[in-house]
């Protein structure tokens, strides 16, 4: 519910929303004023870099992180790692995905056990140090952001998303 209008920087009235006060000042020059995909698509882009980038830091593809994910719950069929490699096919190709599993093999990373693909120890420490990592990163990224803030911010990206999954799915 707008409550009122304020100048807002370049002169052009803002609305007040109830519960908000923005600032006076220009956030990032002038970007407040971004609509929330442009905030969705620079973040995921954002995410996406930080996870590549501590992924390469271990000498991982995504597609390895998520076998050695995969089969941090539980040995798997070759034939079942198979399919979640093809899922995660970014058009590469079964070439990508051999040479990601064949590398996973090599550095004893994954091993096969009575037909079934397992984490190595050297697999699990790997995983772990990864999820080390990443939780490192996830605290930095929301330093300063209150626990309650962050879960209203998950839930309304929560409603909005289903609420488009709706209008385009009739």
């Amino acid at each position: 519910m707008v409550l009122s209008t304020l100048e807002h920087g370049g002169g052009e009235p803002q609305p007040i929303l109830a519960g908000y006060a923005p600032t006076l000042e220009p956030v990032h020059s002038g970007m407040v004023n971004r609509p929330i995909g442009y905030w969705v698509k620079r973040l995921d882009s954002l995410l996406e870099k930080l996870l590549d980038a501590t992924l390469a830091s271990l000498s991982l593809t995504r597609r390895q992180w998520q076998v050695l994910t995969a089969l941090r719950v539980g040995a798997l069929a070759p034939a079942d790692v198979e399919v979640l490699l093809r899922s995660l096919d970014s058009g590469g190709g079964g070439g990508v995905q051999e040479r990601d599993m064949a590398a996973l093999v090599r550095k004893r990373l994954v091993v096969l056990v009575d037909g079934r693909l397992s984490l190595a120890e050297a697999g699990s420490e790997l995983h772990l140090e990864v999820s080390r990592r990443m939780e490192s990163t996830r605290s930095e990224l929301t330093a300063g952001i209150g626990t309650d803030e962050y879960a209203i911010a998950v839930s309304v990206l929560e409603r909005i998303t289903k609420n488009a999954d709706r209008l385009t799915t009739g």
